[in-house]
């Protein structure tokens, strides 16, 4: 998905960010960092992709924190956040999402089984009319936010956690 986003927005890199910890989520069962992001760069060939635990050295703990902290520290850079539908239903349960949508264009990736509920959801309505269409995905980068596309993709039905538990272990 973070290649397809790179290409369909014409990125020139895609930044997987490996939270030191998601606020809406036990801590408890989830892997160390050091482990998620080494199997992030798994993922991530280093140039156009890149895997980067960021957060823990800017010191941030909720999305908007990070924002403001990455525009501050690369002001010449225009960002764009790239979410799942899986986060745009669950969007309004974010500290500040208001100022989140308000702060940098935003894409979001289809997740089996959440997009509908997604598209229709709170969040999407509120936001309707700061969506455009895909094939406007090109220029999402230099819009104002806030701006939002939806990026129709091939999905695969099984979840990131149950790939990661048929990996062969390192």
């Amino acid at each position: 998905m973070a290649e397809l986003a790179r290409r369909r927005l014409r990125l020139d890199q895609v930044w997987l960010l490996v939270s030191p910890g998601n606020p809406l989520k036990p801590g408890t069962g989830m892997a160390p960092l050091a482990a998620r992001l080494a199997s992030a760069r798994r993922i991530a060939e280093g140039r156009r992709i890149v895997a980067t635990a960021i957060e823990a050295d800017l010191g941030t703990r909720y999305t908007a924190d990070t924002l403001r902290a990455l525009r501050r520290r690369f002001p010449c850079v225009r960002f764009v956040w790239l979410m799942g539908t899986d986060n745009l239903e669950q969007l309004p349960r974010w500290r500040r999402w208001r100022e989140i949508v308000a702060s940098m264009p935003f894409a979001v990736v289809p997740r089996p089984t959440y997009n509908h509920r997604a598209l229709a959801s709170l969040a999407a309505r509120r936001l309707r009319r700061s969506r455009r269409a895909a094939c406007r995905a090109p220029a999402l980068a230099g819009m104002a936010p806030p701006a939002w596309v939806f990026l129709p993709a091939p999905q695969h039905a099984a979840s990131a956690s149950a790939i990661r538990a048929a990996r062969p272990k390192p």
